[in-house]
């Protein structure tokens, strides 16, 4: 079992805690862009990290995979991993789950990313 940095997981909270709702995705990942759009389309803005586009992307990406137990880099619905006030939400389809049962607003509210 892979241990990765504790100044990756640092940094990870660091850019989770930088606004309401933070994104890390992957420039051509089109489920990436489906939540981007999701999360605009609600009226929030996202702060979005593009983890290909990153020097240390790569470290957080395997951050990312092992705190939502992925076993391979490759695991469906790994990316994008989404964080509402600073705490992880999860992956896509965590993130479906909650739009569909009503979750999802209420925890934009809370974390001030939705003023409505």
């Amino acid at each position: 079992m892979a241990v990765f940095p504790s100044e990756t997981l640092v940094r990870i909270e660091s850019m989770a805690a930088e606004n309401a709702v933070v994104i890390f995705s992957v420039s051509t990942c089109s489920m990436c862009h489906a939540m981007k759009r999701l999360f605009r389309g609600m009226g929030a803005s996202p702060a979005v990290h593009e983890l290909d586009l990153l020097p240390y992307g790569v470290d957080i990406h395997r951050a990312l995979l092992r705190l939502l137990g992925c076993s391979s880099p490759t695991s469906p619905g790994a990316l994008p991993v989404v964080f509402i006030g600073g705490k992880m939400l999860g992956s896509m389809e965590r993130v479906m789950a909650s739009h569909i049962n009503g979750s999802l607003v209420p925890l934009l509210k809370d974390a001030g990313a939705l003023w409505l």
